[in-house]
């Protein structure tokens, strides 16, 4: 289980959309584009080992996007308020 950080950011600077926005791959960035109308918006952007994974929310329904464009609607993460 992947555990993610939600609200405390522990960098002394805080990350903004678009730092976010340009850590993501081009296939990241083509399927939030498809899931923007649907309400989804860009949580954050974490680096792993196997390339960037991007946090999205719609409402309350947490998914991630891998580097591939593969969207998980219930991925086995676990957010830390």
């Amino acid at each position: 289980m992947l555990i993610a950080l939600k609200s405390k950011e522990k960098r002394k600077t805080p990350l903004n959309h678009d730092a976010h926005w340009d850590a993501m791959s081009a296939e990241q960035k083509i399927a939030l584009y498809d899931l923007h109308k649907f309400g989804f918006r860009l949580l954050f952007v974490r680096h792993l080992s196997n390339g960037p994974l991007a946090f999205i929310m719609q409402n309350k329904t947490l998914a991630v996007i891998s580097r591939n464009g593969d969207v998980d609607y219930k991925p086995e993460v676990k957010l830390r308020a």
